[in-house]
């Protein structure tokens, strides 16, 4: 533990910090000197700035435009505008086969689950006509818990996209709501849900 003594820098230091807290009358009066010296320079900063750099106007960057974004004289640069995305839909006797094809073939899938087939036996067959991402989402399925037994009908499109087909297939227990999207190379169910 350092010495202290009562000459020297630190003791002076020290004396400085103690002064205002050695009654509470000092601490209140340090307080208030504190604020009046906060509030006086804040004026005083303020009254130093031209009235019209406060407010920006139409022409001129706002305090928080980047640097070097444009400066007085420099006219905004004008975005064009931005046509609203929607989806492009086709009709639906343009629907790809190969998409309807390979609902149908994960429908035969998804119901062919006899007793005693495990979770890896029935995702084996529904590999081949899903998307590696929806795989992982299947792995946490119980075969045993699907209800349907068979496929009851043709896979039918319900909406037409350039890349994605929804489609529904009928079963003896639901109707299958089923995305079909190309993945570049073949077209794979990436989702699945009920009517």
């Amino acid at each position: 533990m350092p010495i202290r003594s009562p000459r020297g820098r630190s003791a002076a230091y020290r004396a400085l910090w103690q002064w205002p807290l050695r009654s509470p009358l000092r601490l209140a009066g340090t307080v208030v000197v504190v604020i009046a010296l906060a509030a006086l320079v804040s004026v005083a900063i303020t009254a130093t700035k031209p009235a019209s750099a406060a407010r920006p106007t139409a022409g001129q960057p706002s305090a928080g435009a980047p640097v070097g974004s444009g400066g007085a004289g420099a006219s905004p640069t004008v975005l064009p505008p931005v046509t609203p995305l929607t989806p492009t839909t086709l009709p639906l006797d343009q629907a790809p086969p190969q998409a309807l094809a390979a609902a149908a073939s994960w429908a035969a899938a998804w119901v062919n689950h006899p007793s005693g087939t495990t979770s890896a036996q029935w995702l084996a067959g529904l590999r081949p006509y899903t998307t590696d991402e929806y795989l992982g989402v299947l792995g946490s399925v119980d075969p045993g818990n699907v209800p349907a037994s068979r496929v009851t009908g043709p896979p039918t499109p319900v909406r037409v996209s350039p890349a994605s087909v929804h489609v529904t297939v009928p079963t003896d227990a639901l109707t299958l709501v089923l995305l079909v999207v190309n993945d570049g190379s073949s077209w794979r169910v990436s989702d699945s849900d009920k009517a």
